[in-house]
């Protein structure tokens, strides 16, 4: 297994990531992917800072796309996280990625922003992240809404009527 969790939030590597999934999910390493952040030696510096104990690495979107397959014939456990449900869907939809065994996809906090639908607390997502999920759902995955494994709101079932599905 090189794909132990596969998770889609907005501050992508944060203590509760190490800590709290960390316990719940086998973990050596951390993969965040998201642009800005990959090309941002500041923000990449304090995303590898937050964990001390396991290997991350903070990558564009192309990097990804052009490692993946080394990703899944590597013996390290990795988190796989993405800020952007929209990333997430343009890995495992458009470019077919297969995370290991992984089904689901968790989705943690998602920003308030205008125009967004609030799930939950701190889970809130616009139009377009909906499709995103309706995207995901329809390549097969699970999508679920948890903040931590015991704050778990619901799958994408329980929100889909809220984007139109």
């Amino acid at each position: 297994m090189s794909v132990s969790f596969v998770r889609i939030d907005d501050r992508m590597i944060h203590g509760l990531i190490t800590t709290r999934w960390g316990k719940e999910r086998p973990c050596d390493g951390i993969i965040a992917i998201n642009d800005k952040a990959a090309t941002n030696p500041i923000l990449k510096e304090a995303y590898k800072a937050a964990v001390t104990d396991k290997k991350v690495f903070v990558w564009t979107m192309d990097h990804f796309n052009k490692v993946k397959d080394k990703v899944l014939a590597s013996d390290t456990r990795y988190f796989l996280i993405t800020k952007s449900p929209l990333d997430m869907k343009t890995i495992l939809v458009d470019w077919g990625f297969k995370p290991s065994d992984i089904t689901t996809v968790n989705v943690g906090p998602g920003n308030d922003r205008e125009g967004s639908i609030k799930l939950g607390d701190n889970q809130s997502f616009i139009q377009a992240e909906g499709d995103a999920f309706e995207a995901i759902e329809k390549a097969g995955y699970k999508v679920d809404f948890a903040l931590l494994p015991d704050k778990r709101i619901g799958n994408w079932d329980k929100f889909k009527s809220r984007f139109g599905y």
